[in-house]
């Protein structure tokens, strides 16, 4: 057993490896092509030819399409993503300043996501075409077809500009941006470990609706799934076992449900953080969310390829990351998978 598993942990690895690879092939061929101009962005439209001239050799893009994957390929090795134009920094030091913003709010998001769309769609499997089932199966399509920069537009108008129970767009108030150094990042954390409670209600108080609304989409996918794993489950005989043996529907839940859709709901929720992650670039855009999102936006206004493949990279790599993961959680929570077959 253990040495299947080791196995299978290598050929996983493997396949993430070459997945990688194939993603960074596709997005830097793809930045190549596009109809972008980087040496205008940096020199000015108005530049003369030789200016232009000199830019384009300093960035080697007079050089062959295979060259220059192979000094991008080297240099990421290296570490080095590159200088992004929009800011003159390493593209490096821009990514550790804004991923940590938009991890926050799609951490916060799939935690309320799960918190309410686990139990939503177990209660509505539980009471199967009752009125209770029919209104999560409504909550599910609402938030699976509505677009979150619709969402996003109608909570800031009424909860922000009518209702003020929520804070506007950014992550806190002018006044107390930039008073916490930074630590992990994550401004809620960071606020709370030097005791500064003013900046982590403030914060709070901002991140809310957003990562709500951000939450919406990904708990109706949830629900959705989590209803038709215990459907499934319900007809089982040991559930019937149970219910005749007068076991609650909450012991049931616990000790029968939950232990046989884990792996499920493992793959689903890893799916719906990593779609959160990618997806939070409608989300930071109508929030002036300073994270990575809306760093590629602004990356992409401007043609500065760097960023974008960097960007594009990164969230490339935490989805295959996720999913990696998830394959783990197989072998750890389902022990038929680690079976050898023969």
């Amino acid at each position: 057993m253990k040495e299947f598993s080791l196995l299978e942990l290598t050929r996983r690895l493997g396949q993430l490896v070459v997945s990688l690879f194939a993603l960074l092939v596709v997005t830097f061929v793809i930045g190549r092509v596009l109809p972008t101009d980087p040496v205008g962005a940096i020199v000015g439209e108005l530049a003369d030819p030789a200016a232009f001239e000199a830019m384009r050799q300093k960035l080697g893009l007079d050089l062959p399409i295979y060259q220059q994957f192979w000094i991008y390929l080297t240099s990421l090795l290296q570490g080095d993503l590159g200088t992004a134009i929009l800011t003159g920094n390493p593209v490096t030091k821009d990514l550790a300043q804004a991923f940590p913003a938009t991890l926050e709010l799609a951490t916060l998001a799939v935690i309320i996501s799960t918190v309410i769309g686990v139990p939503l769609g177990m209660v509505a499997a539980f009471y199967r075409d009752t009125w209770i089932d029919q209104v999560a199966r409504v909550i599910s399509l609402v938030g699976h077809s509505i677009p979150v920069f619709w969402f996003g537009v109608v909570g800031l108008v009424i909860f922000y500009a009518g209702l003020a129970w929520v804070g506007g767009p950014g992550r806190v108030d002018t006044y107390l941006d930039g008073l916490i150094e930074p630590q992990t990042g994550l401004l809620l954390v960071d606020s709370l470990l030097v005791g500064d409670t003013e900046t982590f209600w403030n914060a709070v108080h901002h991140i809310i609706l957003p990562a709500c609304i951000l939450a919406y989409s990904a708990m109706a996918y949830i629900t959705r799934m989590t209803r038709s794993f215990t459907l499934e489950q319900l007809n089982q005989d040991y559930v019937t076992a149970a219910r005749a043996k007068g076991a609650s529907s909450g012991r049931i839940v616990v000790g029968h449900l939950l232990p046989n859709i884990a792996v499920q709901l493992v793959t689903v929720l890893a799916i719906s953080y990593g779609t959160l992650l990618e997806g939070a670039v409608v989300t930071e855009i109508v929030f002036s969310w300073p994270g990575i999102g809306q760093y590629m936006t602004n990356a992409l206004m401007i043609g500065d390829m760097n960023a974008i493949l960097a960007g594009t990279l990164i969230i490339g790599a935490i989805f295959m990351a996720l999913n990696f993961i998830s394959d783990l959680a197989y072998l750890v929570l389902d022990p038929r998978t680690r079976e050898v077959t023969q």
